[in-house]
């Protein structure tokens, strides 16, 4: 009889393991992840607050005012997070109270398209640290047709978004083909092109009438973008939330196809699970690395366009907002799957939302800062996560045998 033929994967380093680990986004392993973290940022918020702490230094006299200084300090400070990141219940009426929820979304939003583009390298086995500067390129492209060419609405503004994606790609292309021909390390070159994209958004900036400023002075600020290249706001005035969430929408439904559906998300996939398996099967790996990281650099160029398109006045170099490296955060959380980057990203722009109002509560907005360090710390070291709730280690992976239908093209 015939032994139905399977593809193993090849014995792995210690450390290549962890990695494959670290990508596969268990569900189970990341929820305990971000409980933990909220776990330990309560203790952070009660250890640090004052009135806790004389509460407690006069448990003898009073151990029950020690024990509920502790819960409504705890309360009060998720509480407002809630308040301020999905509904208002201190609100008079909906609208109002659904006003942090769009805020949320609209800080969500560039997450999930460059936490996207991260994902998208994971998958095939590269790490783009590079969402930092390839956002700065889209923001060159997508303030330069905004502001310096005339066109009716809606034609306008997408072209201006193809202008922030051409541009990314272009700047992500770069690293692919330094990868491809020479071996580059991509980490390495990512990093160092985010440095070279800040200072040539900014030299941009400070060039009176070069790409982006009509004036120059010492403070580099762009032009108004034209009100015909702008994302329109979403539900009126009286909210901040604008179109740029179906950009969001849309990068997620195409992610999900490439990368599922697609025979080029195939072939990322069968190269970053095993490149030399995918060489001998006939796939150009150096071409699908310059591929990847183009692609991946557009979906950055998404986000990109997100920012520079909706802000009503002129950009200066802090637009980017942190956005490229929280890109990474969420493709870690998000296991680098579309509906897994969305949550991360929903997260993640949560808090962003809810920041505000957890300072109103006399809670440090710097508390999440450390709920997230910590997530992404449990995300990163699974033994961490397995030795805590003594999860038992995951079983070796078995690559499915390839269908007949799945055709690879070289």
């Amino acid at each position: 009889m015939s032994k139905k033929k399977e593809i193993v994967a090849l014995p792995e380093s210690k450390v290549q393991s962890v990695l494959q680990e670290i990508m596969s986004g268990d569900p189970v392993r990341i929820a305990l992840s971000i409980l933990l973290g909220f776990f330990i940022g309560a203790i952070f918020m009660v250890v640090f607050n004052t009135q806790v702490v004389n509460a407690w230094s006069n448990f003898g006299a009073d151990p029950g005012l020690a024990f509920s200084s502790v819960w409504w300090t705890i309360q009060d400070g998720y509480g407002a997070l809630f308040n301020g990141s999905i509904f208002d219940t201190t609100s008079g009426n909906f609208l109002d109270g659904i006003r942090p929820l769009t805020e949320t979304l609209r800080f969500a939003a560039p997450l999930i398209m460059a936490g996207l583009g991260v994902a998208l390298t994971f998958r095939v086995g590269l790490f783009n640290i590079g969402a930092t500067g390839q956002i700065m390129m889209g923001l060159a492209g997508a303030t330069f047709v905004s502001t310096r060419l005339h066109m009716p609405m809606v034609i306008h503004m997408i072209v201006a978004v193809i202008a922030a994606v051409a541009a990314a790609a272009v700047w992500g292309m770069i690293v692919g083909i330094l990868k491809a021909r020479t071996g580059a390390n991509e980490v390495i070159v990512t990093i160092m092109l985010n440095y070279v994209a800040t200072a040539l958004f900014t030299f941009f900036l400070r060039q009176p009438g070069l790409l982006l400023e009509s004036n120059g002075g010492g403070t580099p600020k762009s032009d108004h973008p034209d009100s015909t290249a702008m994302l329109g706001s979403l539900f009126g005035s009286g909210f901040n939330l604008h179109y740029g969430v179906f950009l969001a929408v849309i990068a997620v439904a195409f992610y999900w196809w490439l990368m599922e559906r697609s025979t080029f998300g195939f072939r990322f996939r069968m190269v970053g699970h095993n490149p030399s398996a995918a060489r001998a099967a006939g796939i150009k790996v150096e071409n699908t690395f310059v591929w990847a990281l183009a692609l991946s650099a557009g979906f950055a160029g998404l986000a990109a366009a997100n920012q520079g398109l909706s802000l009503d006045g002129g950009l200066t170099t802090s637009i980017e907002a942190g956005i490229g490296f929280d890109a990474i955060t969420v493709a870690l959380l998000g296991g680098s799957r579309a509906g897994g980057v969305v949550m991360a990203g929903l997260l993640f722009g949560a808090f962003e939302a809810g920041s505000a109002s957890m300072q109103v509560a006399g809670v440090s907005p710097e508390v999440l800062g450390v709920v997230k360090a910590l997530i992404v710390l449990f995300i990163a070291a699974p033994p961490i996560i397995r030795a805590i709730y003594r999860l038992p280690k995951p079983k070796p992976k078995v690559l499915e045998p390839v269908k007949h239908s799945a055709k690879v093209s070289k």
